[in-house]
């Protein structure tokens, strides 16, 4: 509904939850109201509200070229990652399309040619690509198209032709009036490019060193991986674990012909707040990669991963039940989700999910994952009696738990509970973790 109301501005959405649960004491339906008075402005400062920006003003323009209405709006911040989402009559096409082409096309050659006139790309030794210009970008691109073709399985891609052309000129002309207008602001923008493209640079570099120290053989496995025995990547599986404590608790535990331990020093690179030659030069996320058997993925598709050589069929993030566990586990998330998305989407990233209290009375024993399954257990073994006394353990961290504790509930694939990562929950946790 919020979405609605800012790609339809002046319009007003009300939503009113009749449910009975959702009722107060005095019977009265909540209401909610949706409304924007600006329209893509203002929902570009909804999606950067908590980014520092770059320029202060959001870029915009609305009207019609070639006979097709075209809405874009767009703002860069100090962040590293593009944000860019694209709709075509109030549909989200979350795969782009010939509209999010011309958009593309529109911002890096204007940009580009700004930028070679103003001088500053003189004494750059190296090309500047496409993903430079829209490094720490966030933008809405709204189309109205009246017999829209969608591609792909979803549908969620456009296939017109002829609206390339449309919104790469609004594209041109918004920006060009803006950066002629805008000198300083102009400035920090190729300032910006300039940084990525060296950045990018620096880590085609850092790419290599990986790729040279990724081995053929097992030889050359990073020395914290406790390899599993068998070689067959559908039935192995490893563990990547939060510290070297929890990770000794998973060596003693884990089945060693199919289950492989990977501890982790504490929390990762965050890799959404760091410059890519920073990225493949950490030294965890090296290991990552050596261990997994993949090669880094190329400039222009980080997700060009030679998945036939992966290792490992099932990469398990396992972490305490704790605020710190969910925080590293969206680290290494968003580590995946940005720079091995293949893994994602070919269903081989599962979250382990420990339990959080131990419930004891006399010989009987259960496992607890939530608050609610610990009130549940202790009302069930106090029963009738008044000296029912329950003992209760809360797990601070996988390494309270011992080896036989840590292999019933969390890695016996007989009895474990394993969530699937998939693309849309990736991304949800992570915009999450980013507010």
């Amino acid at each position: 509904m919020r979405e609605l109301s800012f790609l339809n501005k002046g319009l007003t959405i009300v939503m009113t939850d009749e449910r009975e649960e959702a009722k107060d004491d005095e019977g009265n339906s909540p209401i909610e109201t949706f409304y924007s008075e600006r329209g893509l402005p203002e929902f570009v400062e909804f999606l950067d509200g908590t980014r520092e920006k770059l320029i202060q003003k959001v870029v915009s323009v609305e009207g019609e070229k070639n006979g097709i209405p075209v809405e874009v709006a767009l703002i860069y911040n100090n962040s590293y990652a593009e944000n860019i989402h694209s709709y075509v009559n109030n549909i989200n096409t979350h795969e782009g399309g010939t509209h999010l082409s011309g958009f593309r096309r529109g911002l890096t050659g204007t940009l580009k040619k700004y930028a070679e006139k103003s001088g500053m790309l003189d004494k750059l030794k190296f090309d500047i690509s496409g993903d430079d210009f829209r490094e720490g970008l966030t933008a809405i691109v709204s189309v109205k198209v009246q017999e829209p073709q969608f591609e792909g399985q979803t549908k969620t891609k456009l296939g017109n032709r002829e609206v390339t052309a449309p919104v790469s000129q609004a594209v041109s002309e918004m920006l060009n009036d803006y950066l002629e207008e805008n000198p300083d602001d102009a400035k920090q923008i190729v300032q910006k490019v300039i940084l990525a493209a060296t950045a990018r640079h620096a880590a085609t570099k850092a790419r290599e060193m990986v790729q040279r120290k990724n081995p053929m053989g097992g030889a050359g496995l990073p020395g914290k991986l406790s390899d599993c025995a068998s070689k067959d990547p559908s039935e192995c599986e490893v563990y990547l674990v939060e510290g070297d404590s929890a990770g000794g608790t998973a060596k003693q535990g884990r089945d060693r012909h199919f289950q492989a331990i990977m501890p982790l020093r504490g929390k990762i690179l965050n890799v959404e707040k760091a410059m890519q030659h920073k990225i493949f030069e950490n030294e965890e996320i090296k290991n990552i990669y050596t261990a997994l058997g993949v090669r880094v993925g190329t400039e222009e598709d980080s997700r060009a991963l030679n998945m036939e050589k992966l290792r490992y069929h099932k990469v398990i993030i396992m972490c305490d039940a704790d605020v710190d566990g969910s925080h590293i586990q969206t680290l290494i998330m968003t580590f995946f989700f940005r720079y091995m998305k293949e893994l994602i989407e070919n269903g081989y990233l599962y979250i382990a999910t420990p339990p959080l209290y131990l419930i004891k009375k006399g010989k009987q024993s259960n496992y607890a994952w939530n608050d609610a399954e610990r009130d549940a257990f202790i009302q069930q073994m106090k029963g009738a009696g008044a000296d029912s006394s329950v003992g209760i353990q809360r797990y601070k961290g996988l390494g309270e738990m011992n080896a036989e504790q840590l292999w019933d509930t969390t890695m016996n694939p007989e009895f474990r509970t394993l969530r699937q990562v998939t693309i849309e929950s990736s991304s949800k946790q992570i915009e999450y973790f980013q507010c």
